[in-house]
């Protein structure tokens, strides 16, 4: 039996040498490079959503502290738990209303929300590199909201009452509110597809959206704690320290819009969806991608 030399058994028993890092080192560069260009070209929308959140945050700290504070004249004066809610479910909704035909609003789409980002990325509205940073935008934008409250208003903010406006399971439990956060959520992205990719509809989003946070903060609230977003959530539990069921308004919100966007491309085909700003007829620019015009200048009636 002939045997092999022992430096040829050596190189046919040895490993193979691991592969080059070169190309991984080319992706991660090359992510790097889409995250810088698009960081330039994009920052005022992120800019936009971060200041959108943060404003709603702060009205939602302040108008919490007027009808829930003890020493408040205004919560002092009204006794029923349902009229405070309504009331501030009217604030809420008059802010969100502001907000998305603001400036700031029309130039980012006043998505406000991740959950609501990350439906639109999965319509193929908005760019995976654009889904990033709004995200991250929205979340900064809610914890320094909260934080400007703060800095200001630092005891009343923090009265057992107002905590931060922390969002918390009602006295039906986790899975009730689970239930209800999926719930609103579900139909808020529901009728925001629907109105803002109809052609009659389409300017009243805003309006449509404004009214479904009123009805939720007034009616919905008690089961939840009405959040629907989970950067809202995270600026308020950042700050307050209460982390209690964080699971149920980082889950139920993004799986339920998600959700909405599948039933509403299922009805209606994928070309229904025609970009992913709440309020598109004002002169900013666009920077998702974007069929608005075909919307707009269709020659067949409105459905």
């Amino acid at each position: 039996m002939t045997t092999l030399p022992q430096s040829e058994t050596f190189e046919r028993s040895a490993p193979a040498d691991p592969p080059p890092l070169e190309p991984f080192v080319s992706l991660r560069g090359h992510a790097l490079n889409r995250g810088l260009a698009a960081l330039r070209a994009h920052w005022p929308e992120y800019l936009c959503e971060a200041a959108l959140l943060g404003g709603f945050m702060v009205s939602a700290c302040v108008f919490a502290i007027v009808l829930f504070h003890p020493h408040s004249p205004a919560a002092r004066a009204i006794e029923s738990p349902l009229l405070r809610r309504a009331l501030m479910g009217l604030a809420m909704g008059l802010t969100a209303i502001a907000l998305i035909y603001s400036p700031l609003g029309q130039r980012s789409g006043a998505h406000m929300n991740p959950a609501v980002t990350l439906a639109f990325w999965r319509l193929g509205k908005v760019r995976g590199i654009d889904a990033i940073f709004y995200v991250i935008a929205q979340f900064i934008g809610g914890v320094a909201g909260v934080l400007l409250v703060r800095g200001l208003l630092p005891g009343p903010v923090a009265a057992a009452e107002v905590r931060y406006v922390a969002t918390l399971p009602g006295p039906h439990g986790a899975v009730a509110a689970w239930a209800g956060e999926f719930g609103i959520a579900l139909l808020l992205m529901l009728i925001v597809l629907i109105a803002s990719n109809h052609r009659a509809l389409t300017r009243a989003t805003g309006l449509l959206a404004g009214l479904l946070v009123m009805l939720y903060i007034t009616f919905e609230s008690p089961i939840s704690g009405m959040s629907m977003n989970p950067a809202r959530t995270f600026g308020s539990a950042f700050w307050a320290g209460v982390w209690t069921h964080w699971w149920i308004y980082f889950t139920a919100p993004p799986l339920a819009m998600l959700t909405g966007a599948q039933v509403y491309v299922g009805l209606r085909g994928p070309r229904a969806v025609h970009c992913a700003k709440l309020y598109h007829v004002n002169g900013h620019r666009c920077i998702f991608r974007c069929e608005f015009d075909r919307l707009t200048a269709s020659a067949a009636p409105a459905e």
